[in-house]
């Protein structure tokens, strides 16, 4: 588990709050979101996170890990074989949570909290990025030989753009 914060905890004393984030933990596993308020939510997030990480490990010493503090066989039976799997190409960044308005009664902030499920996409290489590494390799190696090539092709193009009009002018 992360470190306890100091100051007031989540409804009691330390026990309590473990307890409370341990079952909220079990509750996200077995319906992959849940709606809570957003402090619960923020104290949450790091430590199913914690229990995802041990569930891609996938060892006896991390399920025990996992079921000292969770406690049923059944939620963590699931978050090793359905959960784990599915997010094992994701580095991190398990949960996402999602801002839903203020709750009627006391205008607590609620939040959805969810498992992110969905496959990691890898993003494209900007082209800047490509260009700059290109730019920077190029010099190095190859800058005599192409500095040559390209003022003649600069001197040819405009000579042939000329002739292509005129050629195109005689044919009509």
């Amino acid at each position: 588990m992360p470190k306890p914060t100091k100051g007031p905890r989540l409804g009691g004393g330390p026990a309590h709050e473990r307890l409370m984030l341990a079952n909220l933990a079990a509750a996200l596993f077995t319906h992959k979101s849940i709606k809570t308020t957003e402090t619960k939510a923020k104290r949450l997030q790091p430590v199913a996170e914690r229990f995802v990480t041990f569930a891609k490990k996938g060892d006896l010493h991390a399920r025990r890990r996992v079921l000292a503090s969770i406690g049923d066989k059944s939620v963590v039976h699931e978050l090793f074989t359905v959960i784990a799997p599915q997010v094992a190409e994701r580095d991190g960044g398990y949960t996402r949570i999602t801002k839903l308005g203020f709750r009627k009664g006391d205008n607590a902030p609620m939040v959805q909290i969810e498992l992110v499920l969905e496959p990691v996409v890898a993003k494209p290489k900007s082209a800047k990025k490509t260009a700059a590494a290109a730019a920077a390799a190029a010099p190095a190696a190859e800058a005599p030989a192409e500095v040559a090539p390209a003022e003649e092709t600069v001197e040819v193009a405009p000579a042939e753009a000329s002739e292509a009009p005129a050629e195109e002018k005689a044919a009509e």
